[in-house]
């Protein structure tokens, strides 16, 4: 949990829940990027949106986990 998180505070651990919903935001903001790109690369809706759902899937994982992993390390928390 994160209790009195912002400047001057120190920060706990973050909960699983915040790294969810940090993840699944993170991960539709860059299925719409990359769902722009890869039609303006490609030309195809298809496609594009075919690169962008495979990129999203895997980009979701490993933000979790990176987020996780972060969640747990001391290092640098005031």
């Amino acid at each position: 949990m994160v209790h009195g998180c912002g400047f001057g505070h120190a920060c706990a651990m973050e909960s699983r829940s915040r790294t969810i919903v940090k993840t699944v935001l993170w991960t539709l903001l860059g299925f719409l990027v990359m769902t722009g790109v890869g039609i303006l690369l490609t030309g195809s809706v298809t496609l594009g949106g075919t690169m962008a759902v495979i990129n999203s899937l895997l980009g979701f994982l490993t933000y979790f986990l990176y987020e996780r992993v972060w969640a747990r390390i001391r290092w640098g928390r005031l």
